[in-house]
């Protein structure tokens, strides 16, 4: 499942790494005039100049000219990111000749700018000694980077102006400008007039000198600069307003553009303004006593402090100009504050308010205001806790994505949209009260109350709770889109910590009931063996676009040792596998290769490919098995229909007792709008279920048509269909399948409506749900004894998986690489949890009424000898010896195992009108030592009565003390023997398990 890139733009690690010759281009004469004048990026603390970085703009030219709708964009040295991985810095207004433009960037600690950027700090961070700069007339993002990824000519031709600086950058006009520093910037010379359409002669450095547009015109071409314009008068005084009367009792402030000038205590001091309130109010529900102060900077005030101040008010739309969404939810904020004094100090009480509300927009009337949250809340996503330092919160329990509960509708009475409403209502944003990116440390990640399972650190999950919250209120986005909704957040003026709820053991891998076979499915995200380092071809396009997953040797490393550990964790004797690359036998064997490396070899083993292939896309889905346990019956086959980029693929198995079932591994459509443009009935309906709902409804189809046919080809029809379905479990592509007589084994075994809890493998948006589905033929589906998720990546924080990016040593400014807490753990090995199916495949044998010789298979039999003294043989595996009547009795069963085997009793009790339940404590079943055997009696009257005891069955060189009759006998309570099955069959499991290191 693809996730958008996140809204805020990339930091850039500063310098370059290699020497590379500069790129030619061609000649970008400004024909507007507007050049890149100046550019500084050593933004620090003292000694460096100043604490933001910059890029200055100038029109040389004699006329005026517009530069709304124009950007600047920058691109790395000659690293391989794109000017659009980086961020558009979207530009407006008009420049006369003579004129500066300051694009104020990313700003950290130390002296401020000595004029206010034009632009406003956006949070780009551009290197400080070589980097390229390019100003561009249109908004859009260049998807080159002029080097190794060239720029088209309808590219070239958008860029105004470039400037290349510092002498590893690989794209500039003629040669590179000299190399800037923490206390240099580069100016255009001759007081940037000069436009030689060579970087090198154009720019020299000097002392920084940042220019706005209100610094006086100097125009070019001997023209002489006009005097300056007569001071203005002196701006009447601001009128004086409460900050409740700032709020107003509507979603938009009464004072919208106006100057004001009021006071109140500072209760939140975060990185780029404070939060400030009125510590009496109005006493009026319907109005805020708090706003937030904008100031760009750190502010130099602290949390207690009471002050007064001047500044404009404004309402702040976090997201696009289109999202109608934030649009309604603007943030009422101060800004350009002067007049700024500290009068005291003060304290403000929080009020205690019950969360939920009636509304999501009942939480207007506390935007700005400390606030404490009674909770108790549940983590419900934690994916950008490690890049923006928040995570999203929620009460009453998870939050379940609306179609794995209700089936799709656009109505907005329709059970699902009620819920998603419900959803939104019971949300609020956990935020670290900063809006930098990659914040070092990560906040809140290691506060939970106990370790996570198999570490030493105490690492929060999705599904952990917390009590109440004590912090202000603000609105912002949740996700990395800025045209998704936003939701109210919570910046904590008081520490949080989280309690453990459950931990994803790898015991919960093993929860999967009376089983002989276990199945699992497991998506392990662009696993590819070629590395996508933008260097490297893929196919099937053998091209760059189609390499995806680790961009390194040291990331791949960091992501086969997570993968391996999830597999060898699910202890499964076949797994499919989806989002292999799509590179014949190469990667799977990798992956297989390195599993054995682990566990031992020959451990696990490739399924062959199909003949046919596995589709069009750059990945693939593919299986392993245990040859141990499984082995295979004829080849592999795949449906490489025209609907399926993706083919699915499918293997018949056999058990050792040679019961046979076959698995189909499925990777149906993504749900992202962006894979491509949607065709007809593939366009988002509203419903919940995404873009190419469509395409996967054909895709079940046509599933539905190649499960028919391999099982007419094999001649079996037990079939189980796993895999990412890209749909969750009330959507139609598993309806599809559902209503046409296959059953979805997780919704069987996990969804429980009547305690609001149903089976996830995915975490979106703050709500969980599955698209990874466990469906079985109808045959099957008898012999399923239990499903179990594995919860170990769809809870666990983006920020430990495999990527090195945004993480400390790579970047020594971001968060630390929390991934070698865990390395050693399968935790975030996707972003997929993977699932277990347990299979209880038993071969059954019945004997005549003649004395019979039996032997069974090498795997798990149910034998039944029937009348007649029998001799029989379980031939290994676990096997159940089946007993009807006292005609059955007399029998000797040679090589019985106690804690494997089992004599099951129930019909034989039954005739003769016995309680399994206390058939031992009255005597009815006996067992005692015959020389080296056990003999097995059945009293039909108990000790109590006149009968005597008759021989049952003689148990060979079993030793009587050993007998457990609960577990060995199913004698006893129905859930005390349910669960003497149970510990007995997962005891197998272990004997013949992979190591879980």
């Amino acid at each position: 499942m693809l996730r958008a890139i996140p809204h805020r733009l990339s930091a850039i690690a500063r310098g370059a790494t290699a020497l590379l010759a500069a790129v030619a281009v061609p000649s970008f004469a400004s024909t507007s005039g507007v050049v890149i004048s100046q550019v500084f990026g050593g933004n620090g603390a003292a000694p460096n100049a100043y604490a933001s970085d910059y890029v200055e703009l100038f029109n040389a030219g004699s006329t005026a000219q517009s530069i709304s709708g124009w950007s600047i964009q920058y691109s790395s040295a000659a690293g391989t990111g794109t000017f659009a991985s980086n961020g558009v810095t979207a530009l407006s207004g008009t420049l006369q000749p003579g004129q500066h433009y300051l694009v104020q960037l990313v700003t950290t600690t130390g002296n401020p700018l000595p004029v206010a950027g034009d632009v406003a700090n956006n949070g780009l961070n551009i290197s400080g000694t070589a980097g390229k700069v390019v100003l561009v007339n249109t908004a859009s993002g260049l998807a080159c980077n002029g080097a190794s990824s060239a720029c088209s000519a309808a590219q070239l031709a958008s860029i105004v102006d470039l400037v290349g600086y510092g002498s590893t950058a690989n794209f500039s006009e003629g040669s590179p400008a000299p190399a800037p520093s923490s206390t240099t910037a580069i100016l255009r010379v001759n007081g940037g007039c000069t436009d030689t359409n060579n970087n090198a002669a154009d720019f020299a450095t000097g002392t920084p000198l940042p220019r706005n547009s209100l610094t006086a015109p100097a125009p070019c071409s001997g023209g002489t600069t006009p005097p300056p314009p007569p001071p203005p008068a002196p701006p009447p005084s601001a009128p004086t307003a409460a900050i409740w009367q700032i709020q107003g009792s509507g979603a938009t402030s009464p004072y919208v553009g106006q100057t004001v000038t009021t006071s109140g205590v500072v209760t939140k001091v975060n990185n780029n303004g404070f939060f400030l309130q009125d510590p009496i109010g109005d006493g009026d529900p319907a109005t805020s006593d708090g706003i937030f102060v904008f100031t760009n900077t750190a502010p130099t005030v602290s949390a207690g402090q009471a002050v007064t101040l001047t500044g404009k008010v404004s309402e702040f739309n976090v997201g696009t100009a289109t999202n109608t969404d934030t649009a309604a939810h603007t943030v009422t904020e101060l800004g350009g504050v002067t007049n700024l004094t500290v009068t005291g100090s003060g304290s403000v009480a929080p009020l205690v308010l019950s969360f939920p509300f009636a509304t999501q927009d009942a939480m207007e009337r506390y935007e700005g205001m400390l606030v404490t949250l009674a909770g108790p809340f549940t983590v419900q996503q934690n994916y950008f806790l490690g890049r923006f330092g928040q995570m999203t919160l929620g009460t009453g329990g998870r939050l379940w994505t609306p179609t794995n509960v209700y089936r799709p509708s656009a109505d907005p009475a329709s059970q699902g949209q009620l819920l998603n409403a419900d959803n939104i209502r019971r949300s609020i944003v956990l935020d670290d009260g900063s809006t930098l990116q990659n914040p070092n440390p990560t906040p809140y990640i290691l506060s939970d109350s106990s370790p996570l399972a198999g570490t030493s650190v105490n690492m929060v999950l999705a599904g952990d709770t917390v009590g109440a919250i004590t912090g202000v209120i603000d609105y912002g986005l949740t996700t990395s889109s800025t045209s998704d909704p936003g939701a109210y957040k919570i910046h904590p003026t008081q520490p949080v910590s989280f309690t453990r709820v459950s931990q994803p053991g790898v015991v919960d891998a093993d929860d999967v009931g009376a089983a002989n076979i276990r199945v699992g499915s497991a998506n392990i995200e662009n696993f590819f063996t070629t590395l996508n380092d933008g260097t490297n071809k893929c196919p099937p396009s053998n091209t760059a676009d189609d390499c995806r997953g680790a961009n390194s040797a040291s990331e791949l490393s960091r992501q086969t040792n997570k993968v391996v550990r999830e597999l060898a964790g699910m202890n499964a004797d076949a797994i499919a596998l989806m989002e292999l690359q799509n590179n014949g036998n190469t990667t799977i064997q990798y992956l297989v290769d390195s599993l054995n490396a682990y566990l031992g070899a020959t451990t696990y083993a490739r399924v062959p490919f199909a003949a046919t292939g596995g589709g069009t896309d750059a990945i693939q889905v593919g299986m392993i098995y245990r040859p141990s346990r499984l082995s295979l019956v004829g080849a592999a086959l795949s449906d490489t229909a025209a609907v399926n980029n993706r083919a699915p693929m499918a293997q018949t198995f056999a058990a050792a007792n040679g019961e046979k079932f076959t698995l189909i591994a499925n990777h149906l459509k993504s749900k992202d709008c962006g894979d491509a443009t949607p065709g007809p009935g593939d366009a988002d309906a509203g419903d919940g279920q995404g873009c190419f709902n469509a395409r996967r409804v054909q895709q079940a189809d046509e599933l539905r048509a190649f499960a028919a046919r391999v099982q007419s080809t094999s001649g079996v029809a037990d079939t189980l269909m796993v895999g990412d379905f890209n749909a969750y479990a009330k959507e139609d592509p598993v309806y599809d399948l559902t209503s046409n007589g296959f059953v979805d084994q997780i919704g069987r075994y996990l969804d429980k409506p009547g305690s609001n809890s149903y089976g996830y493998s995915y975490v979106f948006n703050g709500s969980s749900g599955r698209l990874d589905q466990a469906i079985t033929s109808s045959s099957l589906s008898p012999k399923v004894t239990g499903v179990s998720e594995w919860h170990i990546n769809a809870d666990s924080p983006l920020v430990i998986d495999y990527n090195l990016e945004f993480k400390q040593p790579a970047c020594p400014t971001c968060n630390p690489d929390y991934t070698l807490d865990t390395v050693n753990t399968p935790y975030r090995a996707s972003d997929h949890d993977p699932i277990v199916i347990g299979l209880n495949l038993v071969h059954a044998i019945n004997g005549t009424s003649a004395n019979d010789t039996i032997v069974g298979t090498a795997g798990d039999d149910v034998i039944t000898g029937g009348v007649g003294a029998d001799r029989l043989t379980g031939n290994g595996g676990r096997d159940v010896f089946v007993y009807t009547s006292m005609r059955d009795a007399a029998d000797t069963i040679t090589d019985f195992m106690p804690n494997d085997d089992r004599l099951d009793l129930g019909a034989l009790l039954a005739s003769i009108g016995a309680n399994a339940s206390t058939a031992v404590a009255n005597g009815v079943v006996q067992w005692q030592q015959s020389g080296a055997n056990t003999v097995v009696l059945i009293d039909a009257d108990g000790k109590a009565g006149p009968a005597v005891p008759h021989l049952l069955v003689t148990l060979l060189n079993v030793n009587a003390a050993s007998i457990d009759p609960v577990r060995d006998f199913g004698l006893g309570a129905p859930a005390a023997v349910t669960s003497a099955v149970k510990a007995s069959v997962k005891a197998a499991a272990v004997r013949t398990a992979v190591k879980t290191k």
